[in-house]
């Protein structure tokens, strides 16, 4: 949406809430109001609509405890009763309301000791984390309800605190995470004077579980360019805390080929990977990670980074086993990093394009070839995919049309058999014959027959006696 469009929202204070999701709003609103009880849509869910951009929650903030929403309303799920939230389900629609709240004095920089309910919307706003976050919406008049100058931030693409940024980000070490998030996600400029406060509080950011840090991580990933909150991580510190092998790559200069340097390589990577499609994110911000440790300089006076890419999928492990990212995310993103750096010629026989498959994953080639074009694209130079490896796709098209053998599994064979046609018992003979077939067969396609792969068999079987 254009800052023009933004302000004509501001001037109307109308929200172009969904019809779809109108009426069912009015209906619970309207069930406060006629039950004596405030009720006020809030938070994040009245920034993107003012935005124009797609809302995915609807909260609600009331001051009506807990256990009077519960007598209201049929279906209730007490979330986060403790803490004054509910679920409310509505026309299989489902919303979170919570009561207006103090919050008491935060002993471990995430959580409040104790909460107290309070009776005023604006007791409630001025807990929050940021000014963009802390509008409320009236369904019933049409109104916007700023406190704390949301709509000129808004106006004006600032993240700014509530109130003391230092204070704010003492309470919370996620809320300093979650600034360079909001960045990313809108395009947004931090306020000098909250940015500031990022760097003060850092021993505070410390505090947040590894699991949160990665879960706002991932979240940043997820926006369209992910490079605008990373540099604000790094910057700010919180990028040390978590990743230091990234920060380790600012400024150090690469060879001939790249117009940046390898931090900035990899964030630009990063940001031309899809946008949907969080392991080539990772693999792309991650691939060159293992270049500061390899970089050497050449005979010719420019700088080599000779198998960087091993040592790249090697640190990438690590670091997002550190982080906690499931087994399946580790082992993608570490395969897509140790295979980006493949170089193919046409010289490649049919042989060698069906190893690469093989050594890659047929699940994983699509993949590999989008992250290539990321890492070209981030060089700042280039665009799109040079005509070999085009051509090596085109290839590998075809032997997935054929359908080849790719691993032991695809051969027209099995242990089993072996061990009924040769009298073999189960043992590792029967693993190296099969994987000396297959080596066959990804030479030779046409070998893949029961018939032809044990007459192989036997001569294997037989020359190992």
């Amino acid at each position: 949406m254009t800052l023009a469009a933004v302000r004509q929202m501001i001037i109307e204070k109308k929200l172009p809430i969904p019809h779809a999701m109108a009426d069912t709003m009015s209906m619970i609103v309207s069930k406060f109001s006629d039950s004596g009880f405030e009720c006020y849509l809030i938070g994040g869910s009245v920034r993107d609509l003012i935005l124009g951009r797609k809302v995915y929650d609807y909260d609600f903030a009331t001051n009506a405890r807990p256990e009077q929403v519960q007598k209201l309303f049929r279906k209730v799920i007490p979330t986060g009763i403790k803490h004054g939230t509910v679920t409310l389900l509505k026309s299989n629609k489902s919303f979170e309301v919570t009561t207006y709240r103090a919050d008491g004095k935060y002993i471990d920089g995430r959580r409040p000791e104790s909460v107290s309910f309070s009776e005023t919307l604006e007791e409630d706003v001025l807990r929050r984390d940021f000014t963009i976050n802390g509008l409320a919406y009236d369904l019933l008049n049409g109104k916007i309800i700023d406190y704390v100058n949301g709509l000129r931030d808004i106006e004006h693409g600032i993240i700014r605190t509530i109130g003391d940024p230092v204070e704010r980000f003492n309470e919370d070490g996620l809320r300093p995470y979650r600034a360079c998030r909001f960045a990313s996600k809108l395009e947004f400029t931090i306020d000098e004077e909250t940015f500031k406060a990022i760097g003060r509080t850092l021993e505070i950011a410390r505090k947040v579980s590894v699991e949160r840090v990665r879960d706002e991580f991932k979240k940043i990933l997820e926006t369209k360019r992910p490079s605008i909150a990373i540099e604000y991580l790094r910057t700010s510190g919180l990028l040390g805390i978590f990743l230091p092998e990234l920060v380790n790559c600012h400024e150090i200069e690469q060879n001939k080929f790249h117009i940046f340097d390898v931090y900035r390589h990899s964030i630009y990577s990063c940001d031309a990977a899809p946008q949907n499609n969080l392991v080539v994110r990772l693999a792309a911000l991650l691939h060159d990670i293992g270049k500061t440790p390899t970089r050497r300089t050449g005979n010719d006076g420019d700088y080599t980074f000779y198998n960087h890419e091993v040592i790249s999928a090697k640190m990438t492990r690590r670091i997002m086993k550190r982080m906690r990212f499931s087994n399946e995310e580790i082992s993608k993103v570490n395969n897509l990093v140790l295979n980006h750096m493949f170089h193919y010629t046409d010289d490649w026989t049919d042989g060698a394009v069906r190893r690469f498959m093989r050594k890659v994953g047929v699940e994983n080639i699509e993949e590999l070839f989008i992250l290539r074009q990321a890492d070209r694209k981030g060089n700042g130079s280039r665009n799109g995919l040079p005509a070999p490896i085009l051509r090596l796709h085109r290839r590998i098209e075809q032997v997935i049309s054929d359908d080849n053998a790719m691993t032991v599994k695809d051969l027209d064979i099995n242990g089993h058999v072996l061990m009924e046609e040769l009298g073999l018992v189960p043992g590792p003979e029967i693993g190296r014959i099969l994987n000396a077939l297959l080596e066959m067969v990804l030479d030779d396609p046409a070998l893949n027959r029961k018939d032809l792969l044990l007459e192989k068999a036997r001569e294997i079987s037989g020359s190992s006696d």
